[in-house]
């Protein structure tokens, strides 16, 4: 099936050297779009940094998912690249640091934007949309009875299901961010005098414990923000997979 169609109304190939990360430059015309509704969503986490100058295409391509069916799209800042003399106005030490667990579990030489990792299993460059919609069209198709998600007590607690544990066990975490894109204008480093634009920018990320297979409910942090959603995934801790997840209403 090939995603790059139309969005229906309604609701990440490594380049990369060096002891940091290396920077991918643009390829790919336009935005991909999705024109599938897989029954759990699938995640697409782009990893990206103001001071890339090569990835304001994946920027691009990934807010056209921002609002696609059956895909929780999400943007995380990196700060490995501050020292070209930007500092990311969005990033996080750990955020970096989820990224790299991501070049471990899937044995990648270094960490690099703008990569694309889709529900944990695989990454693509982010500039590269034909890859990205065939990952997200195959990550779709794989999806195989998940454990149940529920926001509950008005949204301040989730509720997961029973369901069969990965090897090596699997946490709960909660993933807040800004809906929507947000424009930083750039007066440093290598974008020096661009306005960037990020859609659904991650503002923290919170583990909310383990999940061992039985039904267990779990207290979800306040957001910063009332603007802010938040995001819960079930995430195998070896392989970095993702086995569910949920989204919080508006």
């Amino acid at each position: 099936m090939h995603a790059r169609g139309f969005i229906i109304a309604g609701l990440a190939a490594l380049i990369g050297a060096g002891a940091v990360g290396s920077s991918a430059q643009p390829v790919g015309p336009r935005p991909a779009v999705r024109n599938i509704r897989p029954v759990e969503p699938v995640v697409v986490e782009l990893f990206t940094a103001q001071g890339c100058s090569g990835c304001t295409e994946a920027n691009r391509v990934v807010e056209a998912l921002a609002d696609a069916p059956g895909v929780i799209a999400l943007t995380w800042s990196v700060d490995y690249w501050d020292y070209l003399g930007w500092a990311d106005t969005f990033a996080r030490p750990e955020f970096a640091q989820r990224q790299r667990a991501y070049q471990s579990a899937l044995r990648l030489r270094s960490v690099y934007t703008p990569q694309v990792v889709i529900d944990g299993r695989r990454q693509v460059s982010g500039a590269d949309a034909d890859a990205v919609d065939a990952a997200i069209d195959e990550e779709a198709a794989r999806r195989v009875f998940p454990p149940d998600v529920q926001f509950r007590e008005n949204g301040e607690a989730v509720g997961v299901g029973s369901g069969r544990v990965p090897v090596g066990g699997a946490d709960v975490w909660a993933v807040t961010y800004r809906p929507g894109r947000q424009d930083v204008s750039v007066s440093g480093g290598d974008n020096r005098g661009r306005v960037i634009g990020s859609v659904n920018v991650v503002r923290s990320l919170t583990r909310l414990g383990a999940w061992r297979g039985q039904p267990i409910l779990l207290t979800l942090p306040t957001p910063a923000d009332a603007q802010d959603r938040t995001v819960v995934l079930v995430q195998a801790r070896a392989d970095r997979r993702i086995l569910t997840a949920a989204l919080s209403q508006d």
